[in-house]
Formats: structure tokens, sequence, C-alpha cells
């Protein structure tokens, strides 16, 4: 990432403080409305100051759109929130230690445990991409965050994620006391393809009679390569995430054979019984918004307790964006402020036997 790349996001930053009219004289375009909503003008700004990159993800090898997702993260993040304490741990995965990411928030505990599983198609992102976003989740939901690092496509294919996944849960499980956290009150989430991630796991957890979990929280979740929802077309292109990138996410991670299995499209799985209550968080302007809603559709009518939330003028990643976008920023305080109301006013579900 070039200085001029560095300078565009610390200006994003101040104009992001501007009159929502401002914002839409300079995005050079009167407001964006599709499918009966209206993009936010704060993020259609930012979109307009991006589009300078032209290299789509889908044209890079993935160890080079790492390296550009990772520039771009940390460009576009600003001073770290304050939390209690922050530290780097291993934690057990399906194939060895992995890295791990432990948040704690202040006031008196024990808090309850987020699991938590970042986003970024299964091929990119990491600890440092979403440690913003953890941290407001900390300090805004009252709850230890721990964030994983699980192994990306393509060098581990479909199914290696799944397996971190679940590996991951279970060690949290297991030493949530010792992290000094409320063991009765667990949770799994994430976003995108963490938000895959955390599905699959509750959904095993159901199945095999734990661990007992309060909460699901599935950020704009990757839950259907089956179905060819109409938000998918209405949004592929010009919205952050393109179909294009989505494809190449898709080819990189799996194969065409294993689209239908559960474990890859937990709406295939929702019918589970004793699945963990849900938060489903989507956005509008999102090519992946009527999957996860059709998702929450698909639990609810199993019997599974689910909130969903749709946040109409944000765009897919907008919890990346919390330092670029004030709307962006409220929407994810909005979902830690009933995260932390609903782990304080719930006790995990323990799932049937097995």
């Amino acid at each position: 990432m070039t200085w001029r790349d560095r300078l565009r996001f610390q200006v994003a930053r101040r104009l992001g403080a501007l009159p929502p009219s401002w914002q839409l004289r300079l995005a050079r375009g009167g407001a964006v409305t599709r499918d009966g909503l209206t993009l936010d003008p704060g993020l259609q700004l930012l979109l307009a100051l991006r589009r300078h990159r032209l290299v789509g993800l889908e044209t890079l090898t993935p160890a080079a759109a790492r390296r550009l997702i990772c520039q771009e993260a940390a460009a576009a993040t600003g001073r770290p929130l304050p939390v209690r304490s922050v530290a780097d741990l291993t934690v057990d995965g399906a194939a060895g230690p992995m890295p791990a990411r432990h948040y704690t928030p202040d006031g008196g505990g024990p808090h309850p445990l987020l699991l938590y599983l970042h986003g970024g198609g299964f091929v990119v992102c990491d600890l440092d991409t979403h440690d913003q976003a953890c941290r407001l989740l900390c300090r805004q939901a009252g709850v230890q965050v721990l964030s994983v690092a699980y192994r990306l496509a393509p060098e581990h294919p479909f199914p290696a994620a799944v397996a971190d996944a679940w590996a991951a849960l279970c060690w949290a499980a297991g030493n949530a006391a010792r992290l000094g956290a409320d063991p009765a009150r667990l949770a799994v989430g994430g976003d995108s393809a963490g938000g895959n991630l955390a599905a699959g796991a509750a959904q095993r957890a159901a199945r095999e009679g734990g661990p007992a979990l309060a909460l699901q929280l599935l950020l704009y979740p990757a839950v259907d390569r089956t179905t060819p929802y109409r938000s998918l077309e209405l949004f592929a292109d010009g919205f952050f995430l393109t179909r294009a990138e989505i494809d190449w996410f898709n080819r990189n991670y799996s194969s065409p054979d294993d689209r239908g299995d559960p474990r890859l499209s937990p709406i295939r799985g929702a019918d589970v019984p004793g699945l963990a209550p849900a938060l489903v968080v989507t956005a509008g302007f999102d090519p992946l918004r009527d999957e996860g809603e059709a998702y929450a559709a698909a639990m609810a009518a199993a019997g599974t307790e689910v909130r969903l939330r749709r946040h109409p003028g944000m765009l897919h990643g907008f919890v990346n964006m919390i330092d670029l976008s004030r709307s962006a920023r409220a929407a994810l305080v909005e979902v830690a402020d009933e995260v932390g109301s609903l782990l304080a006013a719930t006790r995990p579900v323990p799932p049937p036997a097995p």
C-alpha cells in the first residue's frame, strides 16, 4: 500500500464526520437506492474513495490478497479501543496449536466468553484485521472475546477451518474458567466466513450433546453455497464484496461437490434440535444478505430462538469499517449491546444427548 492509499484512508476518517449531504456531494452522485433501501452516505463516499483500487482480489494470488487486505485493514484502523487486557496465546486446533487473542472487559466478572471466528472468505484476514471489532464487542457487550486464527485455504481447504473452529470451541469450553470467564455463558460468533464456521460449530454442539452454548452471533454469515439468492445479483458489483470475489473464495476453499455439505452450507442443517439461540445480523447492501435471512427463517421454523437484525444502509464487512464510518460503528455498538443483554439474561440450553 502506497502513501497515497494511507492518505486516502486518513482523509476518509475525517470525511466520515461530515453531514450526509456533504458526503453525497463528495461522492459525486445522488443517494444510492436499491431494493427499496438507501445506502448510508458515509459508506457511499467510502466506496467512491476506494474505487482507485482497481485490482480485484480474484486477480491476485492468495498470498498477495492477504497482504493487500492486511495493509488496507492497518491503514483503515485508528487507535486501538481500550479494554482491560489483551493477551496473545495459543489454543488447540484440529492439527496443532492455533494463534489466538484473548480480550477482557472492565468490570467485575466472571464475564461471558465469546469465541470469535473472523471473516475473509476462508482465504484472507487474521487476528489483526479483526482486532478493533473484537475490542468493541468486548468493551461494549461486557464479554470476554477469544479470537482464533484458524487455518486458511487454499493451503488448508475445506473442511480444515471447520475442524479448527470445532477444536477452538471445545478448548474454550474446557478453559473458560481458567480464563476467568463464566463457563455457563459460552457463545460462538463470527462474521461472513466466520459466521459460517460459528453456525457449523453450533450445529455440531447441538448434535453431539455439547458444549452447551448460550448464543450464536452470526454477522452477515455465508451459510448457503447452493442457492442463487436475489441479493447475490442485486449487489454483485460495486458494494465492497463482489460476486467475482465470492466465486474466487469458493474456488480456493472448496470443490463444487462440497457445496451441499451442511458443514459448508449450514442452512442444510438448520433443523437440528437443541440449537443455541441465535442473533443473526445482515446488511442491506450485501450480496450475502438473503442467505443470512433465509438461515434465520429456517432456524426459527425448526424451533430455534432467533433474532434477526437487518442494518438497511450497511455493506458487507461493516464491522471492519468502524473507524471510517460513524454509522458502521453505531451498527456494531447496537449489535454489541444486544449481545450483552442476551448473555446477561440467558444461560446455555444443554442440547439433547447424542
